[in-house]
């Protein structure tokens, strides 16, 4: 079953809770999950949802892939299926065709940023 546009809304309105200052970018977005227009199929041409996951090893060093279409160097993702039962899954089903990574080696969310004595941030699962 293809991802509901009230499961979509409910990961930017929780995006959003944190980061307030971030709804007038996302208001065009939110818009669009009122419209008949099914928002998580690739076919729907004026925007879609796409899902990336960003793997950070223990060094701090972030995987990218080189995307074969586009020639840019990208964290993993692309286009949810409808067999995506959440975002998150999708986002590691394209973490495993991408880069080989098994869904269950990575972790699907963050806690929250950390910061270190030193004024930079880490992220730390839940």
């Amino acid at each position: 079953m293809p991802l509901s546009h009230g499961h979509i809304r409910t990961i930017v309105e929780t995006y959003l809770v944190r980061h307030p200052h971030e709804r007038p970018q996302l208001d065009g977005f939110l818009d669009a999950l009122d419209r008949p227009t099914d928002i998580a199929c690739r076919s729907t041409f004026s925007g879609h949802v796409t899902c990336g996951a960003v793997v950070v090893d223990q060094l701090g060093r972030v995987l990218h892939v080189l995307h074969r279409a586009s020639g840019k160097v990208l964290a993993p993702g692309g286009h949810t299926e409808p067999e995506d039962e959440s975002l998150a899954a999708a986002a590691l089903r394209e973490l495993h065709k991408e880069t080989g990574i098994p869904p269950q080696a990575s972790y699907q969310g963050l806690r929250t940023d950390r910061k270190r004595s030193n004024g930079t941030s880490s992220f730390s699962g839940v």
